[in-house]
């Protein structure tokens, strides 16, 4: 059985500029993730990745860490399939629906809204929306990744949505695209306006109320093995073991729980669990 991880989300203390440098304040009294784990294993990544969150009356922030000694991105159009390359991930997951967001080290975003099959019918509570149309809009048609088939079955992906407001920006450590500089890594930070999410609330506040509790979790895909190879397909580390090489499983999702207290520094010495770092 898979226990999935827990994690406070504080407000922020002040402004937050989404530069992808992660020096605010704010930022620096977040409490990070635990470090990032074979998406199937549970075991120790090569490389270290951690994420923080941070909230405040407009967006909902994600800060990710990623150490990485050759950082490199090549596709640059929206939308590319950049989980071929490296890259980081977010999912925000409703009772019926879900939000994926994938970013490279060039600040590509890909980005997909998701909805169950089994209640996009007629009176579902994604039904009659013309961004959600499977007749006129580029979608996708997923039930598992990897080999993995999801106990609820198919799904459709809408490729048209957009998260309007999004904001997002990277920070290389290093040279991007050098191959033969030796890399420290790359930040991505990423700003979700709560108006985009009342698609996701399943009726909850926005911002959320002091306790409320949501499904997020964030995931890395590294296509550079331990020794320099090329990997196919690319190792797949997220915030807790999922069991499966399948990063759309909702029910292991960790849970995120918003807290109305400003970040302080009893924050920043604390884990998924409460523990001191």
């Amino acid at each position: 059985m898979i226990e999935p991880a827990r994690y406070t989300c504080y407000r922020a203390a002040g402004p937050i500029a989404v530069d992808g440098k992660l020096d605010e304040p704010s930022w620096q009294l977040a409490a990070p993730s635990t470090p990032f784990v074979d998406i199937v294993t549970g075991e120790p990544a090569w490389f270290d990745t951690r994420v923080a969150l941070l909230w405040d009356d407009d967006y909902l922030y994600f800060g990710f860490r990623a150490e990485e000694t050759d950082v490199w991105g090549m596709l640059t159009q929206r939308d590319s399939k950049i989980w071929e390359e490296n890259d980081l991930e977010l999912f925000i997951a409703a009772r019926d629906a879900y939000y994926e967001f994938e970013i490279n080290a060039l600040n590509t975003v890909y980005e997909v809204f998701w909805i169950w099959k089994d209640i996009h019918l007629p009176g579902g509570p994604y039904w009659g929306r013309p961004e959600f149309d499977s007749a006129s809009r580029r979608t996708l048609v997923l039930d598992g990744v990897g080999g993995h088939v999801h106990q609820r079955g198919e799904r459709w992906g809408f490729l048209d949505w957009d998260f309007a407001g999004l904001k997002t920006a990277v920070h290389v450590d290093g040279v991007l695209n050098r191959r033969t500089h030796a890399d420290r890594g790359w930040t991505a930070e990423v700003a979700l306006p709560w108006k985009g999410l009342e698609l996701l609330a399943d009726g909850r506040s926005l911002p959320p109320k002091d306790g409320d509790v949501w499904r997020i979790d964030c995931s890395r895909f590294e296509k550079t093995g331990r020794h320099g190879e090329v990997l196919d397909p690319s190792a797949g580390w997220s915030w807790n073991r999922h069991g499966h090489y399948d990063s759309h499983i909702p029910e292991v999702f960790p849970y995120v729980t918003f807290s109305a207290e400003t970040v302080n520094r009893n924050a920043a010495g604390e884990n998924h669990d409460g523990q001191a770092l």
